[in-house]
């Protein structure tokens, strides 16, 4: 028996150690799973509590204030306190950025300041303008004396002037038949009829009348009459009237339009204007070549075709290429033609029909290349040409090489063209603008003004 109750005994102290065992691992089992670390979740419900703590006070100020209201404002208080609260956070960082945006406001403000002091000082230089009447006058005598080293020949004993002057030479009275010899020169340098008459008709009147009593008045009555031809042509430079302004040269064989070109490139080149080049005389391969070497030296894009392909079609080809690039200006060679040639003359009139087509109005400037050295034989090409196309201007090129530079007269009087440019050498700045009051002092300056030059 004492055995039995040991053995119970034992039995007893097991399952309660058993027990108090297996009792402890699953307090620990219990706090894992409860997840009291999983509470942050709860803190939301704290986090809601303690602005409702916060609520309360500052409806308590209100609520003493109106105090039957109290249900209504409480339920608007904290309507208006959450925005409050709201805003307050990022009050931390508002005025954060008003202090970057301040400062940028600030110098933006400086800039908008400083440009009305440099304008300022621009206005100065205003009244210095005077200064530069000088400058230009400086500049027009240059551009004289360039025209009369130009016109040397012009001016030689055998020339224009040279003969004119000879009349002179010498003579302190005037004689009314003078007029005669005068007429003979101006016949001979190819002024041409229309004109000498124009030229003379009031100087004989003059001298009838014993108005002109020194060999002075007579030159300046002979200049104020070619002033007055020449005045009457609207010429001096192109005329950029449209985006891209086309240009088709014609002209004979010979004349120099392509060398013309190039030099008008040239310029309107250094005057920021982009330029594109249509080699539009495809029956002579060396028009071509030439072309090209001036857009290479010049820096203009060249459009051409196969050798004898159709020049309407190279001239449409450079227009569409110049309307999608921007350019300015087209300046389109076409093929020396003679101007007695009628079926010659037709196909220029088909190539103006085909630049019409590429833009509207083109060609807007159709300049007549004409050779100073062929006298007479320039004015008739002058009437011919004008009559198959609406020719709108002259170039007159080679004028350093003939003693005959009166047929610029006939042609501003006869036919009523404005001369554009006037050809005085090789240089592309000898490629000069008309200008009809320097030509004339170029030409026709006194004999006195020309003894003191030398």
């Amino acid at each position: 028996m004492d055995i039995t109750y040991i053995i119970i005994g034992i039995v007893l102290v097991v399952v309660v150690l058993a027990f108090l065992f297996l009792r402890k691992p699953a307090q620990p089992q219990i706090e894992e799973p409860a997840e009291p670390r999983k509470l942050p979740q709860k803190p939301k419900e704290p986090a809601a509590l303690r602005p409702a703590d916060k609520k309360p006070a500052p409806e308590q100020k209100p609520a003493e204030k109106p105090a039957p209201p109290a249900e209504e404002p409480v339920s608007e208080e904290p309507v208006a306190e959450e925005p409050a609260e709201k805003p307050a956070p990022p009050a931390d960082k508002a005025p954060e950025k008003p202090a970057v945006e301040k400062p940028a406001e600030k110098p933006a403000e400086k800039p908008a300041a400083e440009k009305p002091v440099a304008e300022r000082p621009a206005e100065k230089p205003a009244p210095e303008r005077p200064a530069a009447k000088p400058a230009r006058e400086a500049a027009r005598k240059q551009d004289v004396e360039g025209l009369r080293k130009g016109l040397t020949k012009v001016r030689e004993k055998e020339g224009f002037f040279g003969r004119l002057k000879a009349l002179f030479a010498g003579k302190k009275e005037i004689d009314p038949n003078i007029v005669g010899q005068m007429e003979e020169v101006l016949l001979t340098s190819d002024v041409g009829v229309k004109t000498t008459e124009l030229l003379l008709a009031e100087i004989r009147e003059a001298l009838g009348r014993k108005e002109l009593a020194d060999a002075d008045r007579v030159w300046d009555a002979l200049r104020d009459q070619a002033k007055k031809i020449l005045r009457g042509s609207d010429g001096g430079g192109l005329k950029l009237t449209a985006h891209p302004t086309v240009v088709m040269v014609v002209g004979v064989n010979g004349v120099g339009k392509t060398t013309t070109i190039g030099k008008l490139a040239t310029q309107l080149k250094a005057e920021g204007k982009t330029v594109v080049l249509a080699a539009g005389d495809t029956f002579r391969a060396a028009a071509v070549q030439q072309l090209n070497v001036w857009g290479k030296r010049v820096g203009c894009e060249v459009v051409h075709g196969k050798d004898g392909a159709n020049p309407g079609a190279v001239i449409f080809d450079a227009i569409q290429r110049a309307k999608d690039i921007g350019a300015d200006v087209v300046l389109a060679d076409t093929a020396g033609r003679l101007h007695t040639k009628t079926n010659l003359m037709e196909e220029l009139k088909k190539v103006t029909r085909t630049m019409s087509k590429a833009l509207d109005g083109a060609p807007h400037e159709t300049l007549l290349v004409l050779d100073a050295t062929n006298g007479q034989n320039a004015m008739q090409q002058a009437a011919l040409f004008k009559e198959a196309l609406p020719i709108s201007g002259i170039v007159l090129t080679k004028l350093d090489g003939t003693a005959k530079g009166g047929v610029i007269l006939g042609i501003c009087a006869e036919h009523e063209l404005p001369v554009r440019y006037v050809g005085i050498g090789e240089r592309a700045e000898d490629l000069r603008e008309f200008d009809p009051d320097e030509f004339v002092e170029a030409m026709l300056g006194r004999p006195a003004s020309e003894d003191a030059a030398a």
